[in-house]
């Protein structure tokens, strides 16, 4: 079964086709406890860049452009550990720094209007992931087929949506299903479709966990902790996004 997260959806075909063309010996074998490490790492990180960004990136006419260079450099980043399978620790910690400049230089623009939101954003991010992988653990959510392709269709859509969101307000500067401003009235879908997109994130780390165990079970080499670490982190940043967005709709 694959995960419903983009960036390790292929994983399973990738590890059945190391093993059979090079083999994988027990001490070169990944681990959870390998990919639990390098994802704290990764996170430590990112949130370290952000505080530092917060601080030390000025208020200034560039900002701006800052922000979407470094977003676009994470969007291309992501589509190319994702699509090449990287496992480059180099690479996906540059992913890291990238996301932590973006998350400390756009938080901080949150909380100048909405003093409290980001700690609010951090602890409700981290609470969800802790949640699910508590009900993973106690098996009470359970990653089948049809919750990854209910997950899985789910995310994609509001990707798709998103981007077209996007670009119409780029073009027009109308905002329809989520909204860009950081005032202003928003309607109800906006609403809606950060709960939808929160909620698919939450399940889609049920679905990460079993893939990364199985992963683990099926002895893919140590070097892919570095890829379930990445692919945990986009999770969580994406979590993260819907989350703060949605407090800052409810604090207007």
């Amino acid at each position: 079964m694959r995960s419903a997260n983009p960036v390790l959806d292929r994983l399973d075909d990738v590890g059945r086709t190391e093993r059979r063309v090079l083999g994988v010996g027990a001490t070169d074998a990944m681990t959870v406890a390998d990919v639990v490490t390098r994802t704290v790492g990764l996170l430590l990180l990112t949130g370290v860049t952000a505080a530092v960004a917060w601080v030390v990136v000025p208020e200034a006419a560039w900002v701006p452009a800052a922000l979407a260079g470094s977003a676009l450099a994470s969007l291309a980043l992501v589509l190319v550990i994702s699509l090449k399978q990287v496992t480059s620790p180099p690479v996906v910690v540059g992913y890291a720094v990238l996301q932590g400049l973006l998350l400390g230089v756009a938080s901080r623009a949150f909380e100048l209007v909405y003093p409290g939101i980001v700690a609010q954003a951090v602890v409700g991010t981290f609470g969800v992931f802790l949640g699910m992988s508590l009900l993973y653990r106690a098996r009470l959510v359970r990653a089948t087929p049809r919750l990854a392709r209910l997950v899985l269709g789910t995310l994609v859509g509001i990707l798709a949506i998103g981007l077209v969101n996007l670009v119409a307000y780029l073009v027009t500067g109308g905002q329809g299903l989520a909204v860009y401003s950081l005032t202003g009235r928003v309607g109800w879908l906006p609403y809606v479709f950060s709960v939808v997109a929160i909620i698919a994130g939450a399940l889609s780390f049920v679905l990460d966990f079993d893939l990364v165990e199985r992963s683990a079970a099926n002895r893919l080499p140590r070097r892919y902790a570095w890829y379930c670490a990445f692919g945990l982190l986009v999770g969580l940043i994406f979590l993260y996004w819907q989350i703060l967005r949605l407090l800052s709709y409810v604090r207007r």
